[in-house]
Parts: C-alpha cells; sequence; structure tokens
C-alpha cells in the first residue's frame, strides 16, 4: 500500500530528500510541479557561507536546465562556417577541465549514443562538432544530441566524483533532473541503464547519495526496475500542498497508476482541469500500443460519429494552455460530465484488470 506525505514548499521535500538514509531516490512527477525548483533548493540547503555571504563550501553536484545553460551556441553567422559550442569555464562544474583533457573520457560515453566527433579548445572554452571521418568542417549537431553530448560531459565528471578526485571531493548528493528531454526511446533506455549501473557500482565507501526526477515514464521504469533497494515517489501539487507519495510496495506502471489516480478523483469528486493533460496522456500511449495513428481512435463512441470529434476536441482543448499547468483548478460541471464519460469509456473499451485498477488496494 502506498503512503504520502504532504509539504507546504518545495524546500521541505529538499530536506526531506536530504535526510533520507537512502542511496538512491528517484521521484516521477509531471512538467510544472518544481522539478528544477526542486533540485535547485535541495542544491542551496548545502551551500555554507561567510559573514560577508560569498559561498564557502557546498555539497551538491547536480544536473539540470541550469547545467544545460552553461552551453551556449556561436552559429556563425556572418560566414555560415566555423560553428561552435561555448561552455563557461568558471562554472564549479567544469573543475576537472581546469586540470586534465576531458576529450576521451565525454567520447567513451558518447559515442553509445551517438557518432559523431568533436575537438575541446580549453583555452577558448569552446567544442566544435564533425562528422566522423571529417574535421575539415563544423556542424550543428541537433538539440538531441547537444543534450546527449552535455550528459555524456555530465558522466565524465561524475566518474571524477566517484573516483574521489580532488577536484570533486566535497560532493556528497549528486541531483539528477529530467536527462532524456527530447531523446528517442532507444537513447532513454540506454541512458537510464547506464546511470542505473554507475549508481549500482558506486562503493559504499564513497557514501554518495543519488536523486533523481523526472516526467519521462519509460525512464523512471527502467529506474524502477533496475534500482530495486532506491526510495521510489510520485510528486505532485494538490490543494497548494506538495505531496510526495511512495510506491516502493508495488511496481509502478505509468498508464495503470495514472488511471488509478483518475479514478480515485472521480470517487472523491476531485477532478481538476490536469486531470485532462493525464487523460491525454493515457489515451496517446494507449494508441501508440495498438497501432493507432491518433488518441482520437481510442475513444469509444456511444451513438454517432460526431462524438468521437467532439470528445477529442474536448481533450485537445483542455490539455493544453493553461489548462495543462499542475495548479488546483476545479473542473466545470459540464467540463466533468465529459470528462467522466470519455475516462468510462474509454476503461469499457480497453479491458484492464480490475483488482489492479482498485484504487481500495
Amino acid at each position: 500500500m502506498s503512503t504520502s506525505k504532504s509539504f507546504n514548499s518545495i524546500k521541505e521535500i529538499a530536506k526531506f530528500l536530504r535526510n533520507s538514509e537512502k542511496k538512491s531516490q528517484i521521484l516521477f512527477a509531471y512538467n510544472t510541479t518544481g522539478k528544477t525548483r526542486l533540485s535547485i533548493e535541495f542544491k542551496n540547503l548545502g551551500k555554507n557561507y561567510n559573514t560577508d555571504g560569498e559561498v564557502i563550501s557546498r555539497d551538491t553536484f547536480y544536473f539540470n536546465a541550469f547545467t544545460e545553460d552553461l552551453f551556449y551556441w556561436d552559429n556563425d553567422l556572418e560566414n555560415d562556417f566555423e560553428r561552435k559550442l561555448h561552455f563557461r569555464i568558471e562554472s564549479n562544474f567544469f573543475n576537472a577541465f581546469h586540470d586534465l583533457s576531458m576529450e576521451e573520457k565525454i567520447r567513451e560515453y558518447l559515442h553509445r549514443y551517438c557518432t559523431f566527433n568533436f575537438i575541446i579548445d580549453y583555452e577558448n572554452a569552446t567544442i566544435r562538432f564533425f562528422n566522423v571521418g571529417n574535421l575539415e568542417e563544423c556542424i550543428k549537431i541537433s538539440r538531441s544530441e547537444e543534450r546527449l553530448f552535455i550528459w555524456s560531459t555530465f558522466l565524465s565528471i561524475l566518474e571524477l566524483v566517484i573516483d574521489n578526485y580532488d577536484s570533486y571531493n566535497w560532493v556528497k548528493y549528486i541531483f539528477i533532473d529530467d536527462p532524456v528531454s527530447s531523446l528517442d526511446d532507444n537513447n532513454i533506455i540506454a541512458i537510464a541503464h547506464d546511470l542505473a549501473t554507475i549508481i549500482k557500482n558506486t562503493q559504499e565507501g564513497r557514501n554518495l547519495k543519488f536523486i533523481i526526477s523526472t516526467h519521462h515514464a519509460l525512464f523512471f521504469n527502467v529506474l524502477f526496475n533496475s534500482l530495486s533497494n532506491a526510495n521510489k515517489y510520485f510528486y505532485y501539487i494538490k490543494d497548494d500542498k506538495y505531496i510526495i507519495e511512495s510506491i516502493n510496495d508495488s511496481p509502478f506502471f505509468y498508464h495503470i497508476s495514472m488511471i488509478r489516480k483518475i479514478k480515485e478523483a472521480i470517487d472523491r469528486n476531485e477532478l481538476y482541469t490536469y486531470h485532462f493533460n493525464i487523460l491525454r496522456s493515457i489515451l496517446e500511449k494507449t494508441a501508440n500500443f495498438h497501432g493507432f495513428r491518433s488518441f482520437s481512435e481510442c475513444i469509444k463512441l456511444d451513438q454517432e460519429n460526431e462524438d468521437r470529434t467532439l470528445h477529442s476536441r474536448m481533450i485537445n482543448i483542455l490539455s493544453h494552455g493553461n489548462y495543462s499547468i499542475f495548479e488546483p483548478v476545479r473542473m466545470s460541471k459540464e467540463h466533468k460530465q465529459y470528462f467522466v464519460q470519455i475516462f468510462r469509456n474509454f476503461l469499457q473499451k480497453f479491458t484492464f484488470n480490475s483488482e489492479i485498477l482498485n484504487t481500495n488496494n
């Protein structure tokens, strides 16, 4: 049976995670619930300051949106030739870059995911990318390739952290937030597997603790199954409270868990606008599984074909824009009626194990 804890702020959650004795903790949460803010709050709690307000020590090495912002492009708009990626060498993230060359370490990880090559100019803090076997022309890599390069850089530095390298012996916590956005499933599985392997192989004597947050179900599930001893949580917002719900007691199946959440909300008459976002996600994943072109084909018809079009438009409209934000905004009576009808028809069309979906378990 799952248990949950309620918090008044993201900072309280960060303190809760810091107090855990577990080597690893993984959190599943939708976007806009504050995962990146959580990683920052967690990091800031590990800082110590002098009387002048200067940071004199820290304890968290992290990967999040701010890590990616340490890299920025110069696309050579004038000549359209010498495209390069800058990195902010002054950041503590790059401590080891001052001491040793990192290309081979990064390349070892990168070539698990991609085939392009690169050269680092340490003096000017720039990186140039090339197709394999061609060092003549700088290329602009895609957004997903850039993310994979930054992730490979992070892993190469994490290797130094684990080995207690002098530049990183201050690290006690590793906080990783959503490293897989915009990546395909193959790379998502590979990244999750590599990360789980690194965590499991970290010696207890180093006493590092890992916290991983994500909105991606596949990434979460691979970690869930690989890190059997980790604390696993579903993190969400409800009635202005931040909720951490433990899901250690049973396997976490994304679609099953979300269907249960919707059933609970209907039973308690606590439907919010964000539930349309959850329902759309369930319908889309079901459509992909069954080979349908659109989630609308998973909507069961009651009477005429127009019902499907109407219900599809309802979900489209109410799962985008401000309606998708995880805020405690109650559904209107009319929207609630449509939502319940679509959801119940879905469960009639696609049969699930009633025992698994029993919200009283």
